[in-house]
């Protein structure tokens, strides 16, 4: 049919032309042999397809696939060292001399691209998308917060090398002459790298990128639902279980040595305490304990278990930095954490990429320092970030990296400063006995300095209580994120059954003990840089997938600047109103039961009008209303179908908010609280308040959001954004045109 002026009458035109003409594409056409295993094309198709397809269960169910396996990789490692502690040795080694032989330089470059892409994230505009809808807030102060990621990613390992580390490279140092003035100067500085940005990098990566994919998109909260935007369905079947048990190997390697070097350290401070005997049987009664008492903590849960001990944790290891600088010598120590972080600072690119190709035996070196500490970072990046994503939950992503390199970095920077420096003073003061026991048993030059300090007894029992809470961190928060990588848990709040967080406790330390009888620190360090290999692989599909959801991010963004000025205001501003609404606006606080009516005479009307109005029209639309329990006012939503590109949705729900304490009307409320109707998009609130309008005001609104929601599509088509906004080309070979005009058909 036809207008008498010979145009289409509205309403007639096939469904393809009428999407064609709104969106000035052509429309996809759906054919047959369509692969259901792709991954998501479209934002839409990630919201709607990420959680339905990875969270197929309503609670959390063991993967006894994962489980299996990996228990089964774990357990035939510790019988063979422990029945072939030698050969087992000699075998690991073997392996790592041709890893850092042949593949140091991947270690290399992978941990250097790591730190590059989330500084990048950090610092482009998409560092301002939160891990959670745009609304959310964080759940933990910021005190908190921080010494939760220090106890998290820090293990009783930096106690360890605190003083070893710059000792050895003062005395055998990877370039220059032994004991020289300029290897005084990178003895310090060679460790401070080595427990610098690289790890936390590491961290915030796997982090963010799971709570990105949780919290943003109702996905649960594992690696493979980060890597969804690159697998789609596949990473439900065999492909996701092969992550979640590279992952989880990778984890419990990770752990087994932090704690296996805790145990070796611990043993030391509890024979000078309580005069029991060192070695084998002590450590292995450590390791009984401290999973005695990890099962009572992880039980509890973040709340509970891992805050006190993370907060208990940063006070202890504050007053023992603390004792030390002041009783020991404290100008030079200070003189020397500055020079230290400013030498730390300006090497940092050089040291990142350094390979020591054209050193004779660097390789040998890079594997026993710089290449363990990054397979280390690796095995423990997927354990450390999914704790972290659990306690990030509406942290924005530059709020979350930035806060993770720094803030936690620089409390690494002060133990092993203040330690190091402590211990390097000696040796150039010529206590050469101290120095060759730090180097031959790095355990008993840790107490050897302690020794050296005003109240000795006082301080190794400061230090062996932080050392312990250390341990009983990282050992805690394993067991728990073992029991979730063994687990499909849709709800990221959930964790793990309880028996498997005792399970994977016991599993551990069994790892534990086994690796101290093949050998001890040093089977730790080849096991961890093996195991830690199948890791990199796992953060490069990391990086594409969240690269790939970010430019969703960043074409939605845009595309909302770049609709017509004439328009009303989005992002947060509010639909125009008269001088006298925003007055009156301004002095009301409305009750649940005003806004209750005001959504059943205004709001609801309006949506259900526009609505009836795009289906005469030809689209796929519809209205609903669903039941609020929290505030007991129905929310309404509005969709229209788009197609195979993303639907827009226009969601009014009410907010209860706390009402303000100024004002001279406030003054005389009596109420605390009050309901703001605000519009919420996919990606969360909009920001303003409803109340007040007339039904043509809130009309208007919704076409102002439809018509910034057409151009968030036209800048996709515009820049060429096939693999994440558009859906693949037809079958026929043809591939979606812009028109030159976006308002022509």
């Amino acid at each position: 049919m036809a207008t008498p002026g010979g145009e289409p009458k509205p309403g007639s035109e096939p469904r393809e032309m009428v999407e064609r003409s709104r969106f000035g594409v052509n429309p996809p056409r759906k054919h047959a042999g369509t692969n259901d295993n792709r991954p998501p094309m479209t934002s839409s198709e990630l919201l709607v397809k990420g959680p339905a397809e990875l969270a197929v269960q309503p609670g959390p169910k063991v993967n006894w696939r994962v489980l299996v396996i990996s228990a089964a990789i774990v357990l035939a490692f510790s019988v063979w060292a422990m029945a072939l502690p030698v050969h087992a040795e000699e075998t690991l080694h073997s392996i790592v001399t041709w890893i850092a032989t042949n593949l140091g330089w991947y270690y290399v470059l992978t941990i250097t691209l790591v730190i590059l892409f989330v500084l990048w994230v950090a610092l482009s505009k998409e560092g301002g998308v939160r891990l959670g809808p745009d609304h959310s807030r964080p759940q933990y102060n910021l005190f908190t917060w921080v010494a939760m990621l220090f106890a998290a990613g820090v293990g009783i390992d930096m106690l360890f090398y605190s003083v070893t580390g710059p000792i050895t490279q003062y005395i055998s140092p990877p370039t220059g002459a032994p004991e020289s003035a300029e290897a005084a100067r990178d003895a310090v500085v060679w460790t401070m790298f080595h427990y610098g940005i690289a790890g936390w990098s590491v961290y915030a990566l796997l982090g963010m990128a799971m709570g990105y994919f949780s919290y943003r998109w109702g996905m649960p909260l594992s690696i493979r639902a980060a890597v969804y935007p690159l697998l789609g369905k596949r990473v439900r079947g065999g492909v996701g279980d092969v992550i979640d048990i590279v992952t989880l190997v990778g984890t419990v390697f990770g752990v087994a040595t932090s704690m296996g070097i805790g145990v070796v350290l611990l043993n030391v401070g509890f024979s000078l305490l309580f005069g029991l005997p060192e070695g084998l049987a002590l450590q292995i009664s450590l390791v009984v304990v401290a999973v005695i008492m990890t099962v009572a903590a992880c039980t509890s849960g973040v709340d509970k278990g891992i805050r006190v001990i993370s907060e208990l944790n940063l006070w202890s290891a504050g007053a023992m930095m603390l004792y030390i600088l002041i009783t020991g010598k404290t100008s030079f120590l200070l003189n020397a954490m500055v020079e230290n972080v400013g030498r730390f600072i300006f090497t940092l690119p050089e040291r990142t990429l350094q390979t020591f190709a054209y050193e004779p035996g660097g390789s040998d070196w890079m594997a026993g320092w710089t290449l363990f500490f990054w397979a280390f970072w690796l095995a423990w990046g997927p354990f450390v970030g999914l704790f972290l994503a659990r306690i990030s939950r509406g942290r924005t992503l530059r709020e979350f990296v930035i806060a993770a390199i720094t803030a936690p970095v620089l409390c690494d920077f002060f133990i092993v400063s203040i330690f190091g420096n402590s211990a390097l003073r000696e040796v150039l003061d010529g206590n050469t006995e101290f120095a060759k026991l730090a180097v031959e048993s790095p355990e008993h030059g840790w107490y050897a300095l302690l020794e050296m300090f005003p109240g000795a007894p006082f301080l190794i029992g400061l230090a062996t209580l932080s050392g312990m809470l250390f341990y009983l961190t990282s050992a805690n928060s394993g067991a728990m994120v073992m029991s979730n990588f063994s687990s499909s848990i849709p709800d990221p709040g959930m964790d793990g059954a309880k028996w498997l967080r005792i399970f994977w406790a016991l599993l551990t330390a069994v790892l534990t003990v086994s690796m101290l009888v093949a050998g001890g620190v040093a089977t730790m360090e080849y096991a961890t840089l093996i195991f830690a290999l199948p890791v990199t692989v796992i953060a490069y599909l990391v990086m594409a997938s969240f690269s790939k959801v970010l430019r969703m991010e960043r074409a939605e963004r845009e595309g909302q600047v770049m609709r017509r000025r004439s328009t009303a205001a989005t992002g947060g501003h509010a639909p125009e109103k008269t001088w006298r609404q925003r007055l009156a606006h301004i002095r009301a606080y409305p009750s649940n039961k005003a806004v209750m009516q005001f959504v059943d005479k205004v709001v609801a009307p309006a949506l259900a009008d526009v609505a009836q109005e795009f289906k005469q029209l030809g689209y796929d639309a519809h209205h609903t209303s669903t039941p609020n329990p929290v505030t007991d006012i129905a929310e309404h939503t509005l969709v229209v179908h788009m197609a195979g590109h993303r639907d827009f949705h226009y969601r009014v729900a009410a907010v209860q908010t706390p009402a303000p304490m100024f004002g001279s009307r406030s003054m005389q409320r009596a109420i605390d609280v009050y309901y703001r109707l605000e519009v919420f998009t996919l990606t969360g609130t909009e920001g303003y308040d409803l109340m007040g309008l007339t039904q043509q005001q809130v009309i208007n609104d919704v076409l102002d959001r439809y018509e910034a929601h057409l151009s968030f599509l036209q800048y996709s088509a515009e820049h060429d954004y096939p693999s994440v906004i558009t859906p693949p080309p037809p079958s026929t070979g043809t591939v979606p045109r812009v028109a030159e005009n976006p308002d022509q058909p």
